[in-house]
């Protein structure tokens, strides 16, 4: 790990000095993510259309392997960086490759990420390039073989996740999916008084390396996601999105899954694509 985390880092407002956050804590410290965070994650997947996810992926990449798209709800606790406190995520992913001048690989595209925090959010986006974006997330409900997740904003829910028929031990075999380098997105931050146009814009890679975590269990199970479909009046700002992913057809649905780990990683390894 670069050394370069305990140099200042700055976030708005900047007048109040060097800012803390997942990669620099307080005096410069790192968190080794060795026993934190302590995740429950629930997953659905399913066979979609390949020209549809084309249609959502920015020009340098293209779809990669079968039109897999997988529905991920985590419920994070423990967490180091927010001395203790946890948050929960909400992600829509499918399998891209990059295409540069540089980098050729193959990853799981993230179109979007939810978070139910300000903090992660804005440190994810600007400092890393995540698609992160808010709503309501409460803690999914578990019980013997049921879970379920859902998300709203405002008190409109567009998302609700049902998994059935838990078994633990689920099987580790792939999907079909190509061989994955990590997460990718694309970031982009639009330019003050030039309204249209990138202050930056390019792709980024999160590694699937230099992870901490270690499973604590595995169910598999059978599942499904269902999207409400918004008008602009119910999500002012994100009725397009959630329309994008309700629009999705589904063909087939996969074998869902339930991970528990603990660990992790600060993503101070993130990196530029080209």
């Amino acid at each position: 790990m670069s050394d370069d985390r305990r140099q200042d880092m700055y976030r708005m407002p900047t007048v109040f000095g060097p800012a803390t956050g997942p990669r620099r804590g307080p005096d410069g410290r790192i968190f080794d993510c060795i026993n934190s965070p302590i995740s429950t994650q629930i997953s659905v997947a399913f066979v979609s259309n390949a020209a549809q996810l084309q249609r959502l992926l920015p020009d340098c990449f293209e779809l990669a392997g079968e039109p897999i798209v997988t529905v991920t709800a985590t419920c994070m606790k423990e967490i180091d960086w927010l001395a203790g406190r946890g948050y929960n995520m909400l992600g829509v992913s499918f399998p891209a490759r990059f295409c540069g001048a540089r980098d050729r690989l193959t990853g799981s595209f993230l179109t979007v990420l939810w978070e139910n925090l300000t903090d992660p959010i804005l440190t994810g986006r600007e400092e890393l390039g995540f698609a992160k974006i808010y709503c309501a997330l409460p803690d999914p409900e578990i019980t013997n073989d049921t879970a379920s997740a859902s998300a709203n904003w405002m008190g409109f829910e567009f998302m609700q996740m049902e998994l059935t028929d838990l078994s633990e031990g689920a099987d580790d075999a792939p999907q079909q999916e190509p061989p994955s380098a990590g997460l990718l997105h694309y970031k982009y931050i639009p330019r003050t008084g030039e309204w249209g146009t990138a202050d930056c814009e390019y792709a980024v890679l999160t590694p699937a390396t230099g992870s901490h975590a270690r499973v604590l269990g595995r169910w598999s199970a059978q599942g499904h996601v269902s999207w409400n479909r918004a008008r602009w009046e119910d999500l002012p700002t994100q009725y397009n999105i959630v329309n994008g992913i309700a629009d999705l057809e589904v063909h087939r649905w996969l074998q869902a899954t339930m991970t528990k780990t603990v660990g992790g990683k600060d993503l101070s390894d993130q990196r530029i694509l080209a």
